[in-house]
């Protein structure tokens, strides 16, 4: 299938790729950020389908890809880079190959999500990239980093520099990447406009809610987040203080 990944090119030199053909649960926003050295891909999709196939172009600056944390939506495509950085937390996970499955109950299972009686998709792939593909074959490559992150590294891209926010909660590995020079913010699923997964057995509300409580402070002119489409301020601040209002008084599990 040619067209499994959708590109829109946004402001600054940014492009924006998606999985169209994957359920909402797992479609997730890969971000390619061209430097004047080099460039970055912050998350690298399910990996279904070869990104270096599909998109050639993507990989001929030889890019670093940034993993925001080690679920299967973001770093399925990630043993197809030569550099590959994620915080310090996200390496052992990385390494071993992240639970990965296109059944719905059989991810459920493996990541330790509670359903809650909600219905579970059966497949979470809505096309088969091509006809003979199948589903029980799917995995997640294990990936060693070539580079380990911590809270305010910078990544020099030339001209474009990126800052390293540790923002644990959603998982204990989980970062954003902060342009200060623009106040860009790629959150991962650190923050999205939607309902924030914070029940997994890796999460902590506890961190999860200090993490909001920066997020409600900071400068930023749009985050272009994991999961959706990209937002201002504002409503970084409505999401924030949503989530630390739903949580009160929770004090870890």
């Amino acid at each position: 299938m040619d067209n499994w990944y959708e590109r829109y090119e946004t402001a600054d030199g940014v492009v924006r790729i998606t999985e169209p053909h994957v359920d909402p649960l797992l479609s997730a926003n890969l971000w390619w950020l061209h430097g004047s050295d080099r460039d970055i891909v912050v998350d690298t999709g399910l990996g279904v389908v070869s990104l270096r196939r599909e998109i050639p172009q993507l990989f001929e600056r030889d890019p670093l890809a940034v993993l925001t944390h080690a679920h299967l939506d973001h770093v399925g495509g990630a043993h197809e880079f030569r550099e590959r950085a994620a915080h310090t937390a996200a390496a052992p996970l990385l390494a071993e190959g992240v639970p990965a499955s296109l059944y719905g109950a059989e991810l459920y299972r493996l990541l330790g999500i509670d359903a809650a009686g909600e219905p579970v998709p059966e497949l979470l792939v809505k096309t088969l990239p091509h006809p003979g593909y199948d589903p029980r074959t799917y995995r997640v490559e294990p990936v060693a980093l070539t580079r380990r992150l911590q809270d305010g590294d910078r990544i020099d891209l030339g001209r474009r520099t990126l800052t390293v926010l540790h923002l644990p909660g959603h998982t204990p590995g989980c970062i954003a990447l902060l342009e200060e020079r623009t106040g860009v913010l790629y959150s991962g699923d650190v923050v999205y406009s939607g309902h924030l997964i914070d029940d997994l057995p890796e999460s902590d509300v506890p961190s999860y809610r200090r993490t909001m409580e920066f997020l409600a402070q900071l400068d930023v002119s749009v985050v272009h987040p994991g999961h959706g489409r990209s937002f201002d301020r504002a409503r970084l601040r409505e999401l924030a203080g949503g989530y630390l209002r739903r949580t009160a008084g929770q004090h870890g599990h």
